[in-house]
């Protein structure tokens, strides 16, 4: 696709091996960054669930207390990245540049290819071939 086609964020292998062995606190990002705050609030007050506030509740607690995935971590470089994509967005040449770059690079880019190589790399395993 080429660096310039695509907005890439969060946080690095090794900064995630780095937050994870600091002991990651999800919670101390959401006090530490309004736009996230506000971001969760709004999940919790009901907004996006007709009032209910109970709905989002699991997901809102799994985020703030344990957040397995860092998403709370990764909050500010894609909220950063939203705004570049935003500038891209309103500037029509370079977004249909970008747009018909990255369909025409897509053809490496399969399922098949994908699982054979994670099967491979990944995962060890060997395929199974079945006969219909």
């Amino acid at each position: 696709m080429g660096a310039d086609n695509f907005f890439l964020f969060g946080l690095t292998a090794d900064e995630v091996a780095h937050v994870q062995a600091s002991g990651y606190r999800p919670r101390d990002f959401y006090n530490a960054d309004p736009v996230l705050r506000g971001a969760i609030d709004a999940i919790a007050s009901g907004l996006f669930s007709g009032g209910d506030r109970n709905l989002f509740r699991p997901l809102v607690d799994q985020l703030l207390e344990h957040d397995p995935f860092l998403v709370l971590a990764d909050f500010a470089s894609y909220y950063a990245a939203q705004a570049q994509v935003s500038r891209a967005f309103a500037d029509a040449d370079r977004w249909t540049r970008m747009s018909i770059l990255n369909v025409a690079r897509l053809g490496h880019f399969s399922s098949d290819r994908s699982i054979r190589e994670y099967c491979r790399d990944v995962w060890h395993v060997q395929s199974v071939h079945i006969t219909l």
